[in-house]
């Protein structure tokens, strides 16, 4: 199981050198990303963008772009949807959102005629290493679905244990978080925990261990489990942490990583192809921690 971004890099050196489609492609810390990721034998890149504005970016990194195809395109709807059409005609086999709305490039992608549906739900999975916690832990889904129900929750569930899989831990444990660690009928998050938790022993939903509802402490802290008596191979020893609702996520993840410093990647599954959909203010260690998630995904198809 790897246990670290190095281990996630290391591991995706030898995945066969996949194909990125950079949508949008004119900003600095995409390409530092891109020329690490090619550099380091990860992934190649298609750039697809304002050539003016990728050259300009380029040079201020000392790029050297003449081994890149560069595809012209001002518009950045246009070039997202050109940059969805290279991994439709299989050109790439990963796409990436550069200097661009996360809306506008899965408009395109999910285009009929793009071919990327799977019938299944996309949901954003945020990997994180922080110094408190002693293996890489995901979040769910903390970019993409709201307020999300019960089956879209299993969807989510089960996005997110292939990218586990992905990463070497073949049965991780899932919790599923809510504000308390006991079902309450008030308490709809526990309702849900429940039944994905019953799902998970009926072999509805496979490739790991359920566990929830839980709290956040009694999720990642053994001694918070232990202290209110919860026996459960999940109970502070979570490798995924599935919250409830957008909002929930969303201030979970800047807490790690604004708060805790923890260092992050973040990745948009449930397509045909994986999507490295990162803010556009992270950094590029981020966006080659998520190009080396994706890179392999994509290895496993």
């Amino acid at each position: 199981m790897i246990k670290s971004f190095d281990g996630i890099i290391d591991a995706a050196k030898g995945n066969g050198g996949k194909t990125i489609a950079v949508a949008v492609a004119q900003d600095r810390e995409v390409l530092l990303a891109i020329k690490s990721a090619n550099d380091l034998g990860i992934a190649n890149a298609i750039l697809v963008g304002d050539r003016e504005g990728i050259l300009e970016a380029a040079s201020q990194i000392d790029m050297d772009l003449s081994g890149y195809e560069i595809i012209e395109e001002k518009d950045k709807t246009e070039a997202c949807k050109k940059a969805v059409a290279l991994v439709t005609e299989g050109r790439a086999q990963i796409l990436m959102k550069g200097i661009v709305d996360t809306a506008i490039i899965l408009k395109a992608a999910l285009e009929e005629k793009a071919g990327l549906r799977t019938g299944n739900v996309l949901s954003h999975v945020a990997v994180f290493e922080v110094d408190a916690y002693d293996k890489l832990f995901y979040i769910t889904d903390a970019g993409m679905n709201i307020a999300p129900d019960l089956k879209q929750k299993k969807q989510i569930t089960e996005n997110v244990v292939k990218v586990a899989h992905a990463l070497g831990n073949h049965v991780p444990k899932v919790a599923i978080l809510a504000a308390v660690e006991k079902v309450n009928p008030k308490m709809p998050a526990t309702l849900d925990a429940e039944a994905l938790v019953d799902m998970n022993i009926k072999g509805e939903i496979s490739g790991c261990i359920i566990g929830g509802p839980f709290a956040l402490d009694n999720a990642i802290s053994l001694e918070a489990a232990k202290h209110k008596g919860i026996d459960h191979p999940v109970a502070g020893n979570a490798d995924i942490l599935v919250v409830p609702t957008i909002e929930a996520g969303n201030i979970l993840y800047k807490a790690i990583s604004f708060l805790a410093g923890g260092k992050s990647s973040g990745i948009v599954v449930g397509a045909k192809v994986p999507m490295v959909v990162t803010s556009r203010a992270d950094s590029d260690e981020a966006k080659l921690n998520s190009i080396a998630i994706g890179a392999l995904i994509a290895g496993l198809k």
